[in-house]
């Protein structure tokens, strides 16, 4: 493989996913650790990572504020919108990080009066900006590659909570093998979050979906919707629609 075929490759990871493992690239890549590591600078020399210990993270997880950055973002806008529509006045609401997440709430209704819990910091800020809605950060241990509160703190104060809707990303969705994740603790936190709320959506772009990654955070039938980009009916998400999920 050349060495752009490569970049491409790692930056697609990125985007689909917000951050990659070295250890990762190197058997998908099936080259040494040497030349990974020798990419991933020259991905952060063009500006388009942040290499971490052990991967890179993705600059447009770490650049809310910069809607420049954020991949695939009228995807997102999309999804965002679909969302929306799941929520009404007086509802108390858990929601994930993760750039889909905001511009579903960059989207809100300006008199909307509700409750939102959230592990993501940016969030909160965003969430802050609107009068009617109470804001509580569920504060614990931060991930500085997520960008969201983990940890026994956070998932003690998760079981206290009981949410109407639980709104999350994903790093990739199998019909078969439900939510997936690459980390150990976002695994434990979205099995946390999962448990406290009557309904689950999981907001999508279609890119993710027919992935499965090495950690299951739960099957399909634990969700209640899934929202994408993508109409209803469209083919990529027959499978997906014969589990009998509710497809926004």
């Amino acid at each position: 493989m050349l060495k752009k075929e490569r970049h491409d490759f790692i930056m697609r990871q990125i985007n689909l996913h917000n951050r990659v493992l070295t250890s990762d690239l190197v058997q998908l890549l099936n080259v040494s650790e040497d030349t990974i590591r020798r990419d991933l600078q020259e991905l952060v020399d063009e500006n388009l990572l942040y290499k971490v210990h052990g991967g890179a993270l993705s600059k447009s997880y770490h650049s809310s504020f910069d809607d420049s950055t954020v991949y695939a973002r009228d995807s997102k806008i999309a999804i965002g919108k679909k969302a929306v529509q799941l929520i009404k006045d007086g509802m108390v609401v858990l929601t994930g990080g993760g750039t889909t997440i905001l511009e579903f709430v960059k989207r809100l209704p300006q008199g909307l009066s509700a409750t939102f819990f959230t592990i993501s910091p940016l969030v909160a800020v965003e969430l802050a900006k609107y009068n009617n809605i109470e804001v509580i950060l569920i504060g614990g241990l931060f991930s500085k590659n997520s960008q969201v509160t983990y940890g026994g703190q956070v998932i003690t104060q998760l079981s206290e909570i009981k949410a109407d809707l639980c709104l999350m990303g994903t790093s990739a969705i199998h019909p078969d093998e439900g939510l997936t994740d690459t980390y150990w603790e976002i695994n434990q936190l979205k099995k946390a979050m999962l448990s406290c709320a009557k309904k689950t959506a999981v907001l999508c772009i279609s890119e993710k979906l027919d992935i499965a990654l090495r950690l299951r955070v739960c099957p399909i039938e634990s969700i209640s919707y899934l929202i994408t980009e993508l109409e209803v009916g469209h083919e990529s998400l027959a499978r997906y629609r014969a589990k009998e999920l509710n497809i926004l």
